[in-house]
């Protein structure tokens, strides 16, 4: 995983908020098309990092980790809210 990629998972776990003290609380990234961060999203996702699916008004994608890329975001000492990695 590259450091732009960890950077984007982090923040899809919201483990770049200084008020999750060290644990997940979310496992998704919106972005549209032409976004700044579409094609490292994409590769993270033909990595088997993250997932993704259309919104209904196709305006934007949800893209949502896998527990593999949550888990290569995670410093040491940190977790991974267990609701959303069942």
């Amino acid at each position: 995983m590259s450091p732009e990629q960890r950077k984007l998972a982090r923040h899809a776990l919201g483990l770049d908020n200084p008020d999750a003290k060290g644990r997940s609380y979310r496992s998704r990234y919106f972005a549209s098309r032409g976004h700044s961060a579409w094609n490292e999203l994409h590769a993270m996702v033909g990595a088997g990092w993250m997932n993704l699916e259309d919104t209904k008004n196709r305006s934007e994608t949800l893209f949502w980790l896998t527990k593999a890329g949550a888990t290569l975001a995670l410093d040491a000492g940190e977790s991974l809210d267990p609701e959303d990695f069942k």
